[in-house]
C-alpha cells in the first residue's frame, strides 16, 4: 500500500472538519485562525498533495496531531510468524490477566500485531479503554487511528469476532 492510498489531504481534511466546524463554523473562520487564507482550505480539498505545513496548522487548529507511523509491511515482519490454537490461548491468557505493562505484551509478538490486539481489547466492554489505547499507541505509535487500524483488522490472523467473546470470557466478564 503506497502513501498516496492512505494519504490525501482531501480525507484528513473530512476527518478534521467537523471538529473544526463545531469550533469555527466556517471553513474561513478555520482557515484564518490556522493563519492561512480561505482560499487555501478550498484548494487543498481538490488537490492530490499539499504541503505539510499547511496541513499541520489546519490540523492543530481544529484539535488534532499529525504523526508519522512506521510503515507497515506485509512480509510478517509485524505480524507473528505462527499463529495456532496454542498462541491464541497465550493471547487470551494475557488478556485475561488485565496486564497493560508493555513489556510483557512485546513478550508474546511484534508491536504493529500486539498493539492492534490493545486497540482491539480497547474496544470491547469491560476492558479499559484509555490503558489499552495508551497501551497500543506504545507498542505501535498511530495504531489506534483508524486507517492503521483498519489495515491491522485487514492483515491481522486473529478474527476479532471469534476472539473478543473468548478474551471476555476468559476475563470473567460473559
Amino acid at each position: 500500500m503506497n502513501i498516496s492510498t492512505l494519504v490525501r489531504p482531501a480525507k484528513l481534511l473530512d476527518q478534521m472538519s467537523k471538529a473544526a466546524k463545531g469550533m469555527f463554523s466556517t471553513d474561513s473562520g478555520w482557515a484564518k485562525a490556522s493563519g492561512l487564507p480561505k482560499e487555501t482550505l478550498s484548494r487543498l480539498k481538490r488537490n492530490p498533495s499539499c504541503d505539510l505545513q499547511t496541513l499541520a496548522a489546519l490540523a492543530q487548529t481544529a484539535g488534532y496531531t499529525l504523526v508519522a507511523v512506521p510503515a507497515t509491511v506485509q512480509d510478517g515482519e509485524h505480524l507473528p510468524n505462527a499463529f495456532g490454537r496454542e498462541y491464541e490461548d497465550d493471547l487470551l491468557d494475557l488478556c485475561a490477566s488485565g496486564s497493560v505493562d508493555p513489556d510483557v505484551w512485546r513478550a508474546h509478538g511484534p508491536g504493529f500485531f500486539m498493539g492492534g490486539l490493545a486497540v482491539l481489547l480497547a474496544s470491547a466492554r469491560g476492558f479499559e479503554r484509555e490503558r489499552y489505547l495508551r497501551l497500543a499507541e506504545t507498542l505501535h505509535p498511530g495504531i489506534s487511528t483508524p486507517e492503521v487500524f483498519a489495515l491491522w483488522l485487514k492483515l491481522s490472523p486473529l478474527r476479532a469476532a471469534r476472539f473478543l467473546p473468548m478474551a471476555r470470557r476468559r476475563r470473567g466478564l460473559a
